[in-house]
């Protein structure tokens, strides 16, 4: 699927609090054991992900558009556009979900 009016509920909750600033919600949206790879950069676990949310996304002052989207069983793959104080561009996103929580959110180096 490429409508982004269809992606799946924890993907479109993920930006919303990256939006809204909510680092506990957007916290509470990865598995126990989540993870969040950031060109290579690994933030396993509630601890770390807050961490990352706090220096590079809802610390930095982050916005989030989604561009595109696709979703092909458990993984959805969506091109965003990013706006903070440490990065500005677009970039690829790749969520893989258990149910309703995020079990990785992976932003591979652009080539």
């Amino acid at each position: 699927m490429t409508d982004t009016q269809s992606t799946p509920t924890p993907v479109t909750a993920f930006v919303e609090a990256i939006n809204a600033a909510d680092t506990d919600a957007f916290v509470a949206l990865f598995a126990q054991d989540g993870l969040v790879d950031d060109w290579g950069t690994e933030y396993r676990g509630h601890e770390r992900i807050r961490q990352w949310a706090g220096s590079d996304a809802i610390g930095a002052g982050a916005r989030m558009k989604v561009l595109s989207a696709s979703t092909d069983g458990d993984t959805t793959t969506i091109r965003f556009d990013w706006r903070s104080r440490v990065f500005n561009g677009e970039s690829t996103g790749v969520f893989v979900l258990d149910a309703a929580l995020i079990r990785s959110f992976t932003i591979p180096p652009e080539r």
